[in-house]
């Protein structure tokens, strides 16, 4: 019996699924602690934007990897798998349970499958030469699968260095996915709405955050000497507040369109991705998804 695996649970869902407070409901039933699996809540300064738990909510129920860089420094999927190890250490050094929360599906499937990353510097030879190119022409070389490995997150689409490592690698002919050494005994569980009720939900929540602030937060870091190429390259929010402050925007209304397109856009990649696995257990939001949660939970950890 010495060799069991620690049990994890896993909580992924669309932007705007509800996810986080789910996550939250869950953890303090369960007396758990949340690892954030969310590629720019990890980053310093910027809350509404991405999301990001509030103070009280945070209260409630620990939470671990958010506020963890600074904008703008690099931040790989090595290091996210590394610092969510040792919080899952932590967690059940204390005899809690880890709940891993988020919407990017590559952290949350490094973690639950265990992939065998590494740090392994690119090759000198062709890095620079092909440094030069444009983010577009690299784009342009990527494999099919490569091109919707990267898709899955904004920020790695729009982002040179990761658009280039990823080429160098089915380049260099190493697999696009790593192979698999769980760590883990996971149960996934997954958020889901119809089409029509996620469209809304999406439209609500960026109202909501324009209506607390979002165009401030990122004025405030324009002001304060931020870097535009990092909020281009982090993508979603990011972006399209960029352009609306610089007035590539004819109208508020104008960008707030775009933006929740955008927004739709991406989370029906966000569960292209999810779909995949089909380990996860998607819980009906519109019936009482709490008792199924609940009950899953308890035969997973009775098990």
């Amino acid at each position: 019996m010495g060799n069991e695996r620690s049990k994890i649970v896993t909580l992924v869902g669309t932007n705007a699924s509800g996810k986080s407070a789910v996550g939250i409901e869950l953890a303090k039933t369960f007396q758990g602690e949340i690892i954030s699996a969310d590629s720019r809540q990890i980053y310093k300064g910027f809350d509404l934007c991405c999301g990001k738990v509030t103070q009280e909510e945070a209260r409630v129920v620990p939470h671990h990897l958010l506020d963890v860089r600074e904008v703008g420094e690099d931040f790989s999927v090595f290091d996210f798998q590394q610092l969510a190890y040792t919080a899952i250490s932590q967690i059940l050094q204390r005899g809690r349970l880890p709940f891993i929360v988020g919407g990017t599906g590559l952290y949350v499937s490094a973690v639950a499958d265990g992939y065998v990353l590494s740090e392994k510097p690119p090759r000198a030879e062709g890095h620079a030469r092909l440094a030069e190119l444009p983010i577009e022409e690299l784009r342009a070389r990527l494999t099919p699968a490569a091109r919707e490995f990267l898709a899955a997150n904004p920020s790695d689409w729009q982002n040179k260095r990761r658009v280039l490592r990823i080429l160098e690698k089915t380049e260099g002919g190493e697999p696009l996915q790593p192979r698999n050494e769980p760590r883990y005994d996971v149960l996934q569980l997954g958020i889901t709405w119809p089409r029509e009720t996620l469209h809304q939900r999406i439209d609500q929540r960026l109202k909501t955050r324009i209506a607390q602030g979002m165009i401030g937060e990122v004025q405030e870091y324009l002001d304060k000497g931020g870097d535009r190429q990092v909020l281009y390259d982090l993508g979603l929010e990011y972006r399209h507040i960029l352009l609306y402050l610089t007035g590539e925007y004819p109208s508020m209304e104008a960008f707030q369109q775009e933006l929740s397109k955008e927004i739709k856009r991406f989370a029906k990649r966000q569960m292209t991705w999810f779909h995949r696995d089909r380990s996860i257990h998607w819980l009906d939001m519109e019936a009482d998804y709490l008792a199924q949660a609940q009950g899953l939970i308890r035969n997973f950890l009775a098990g």
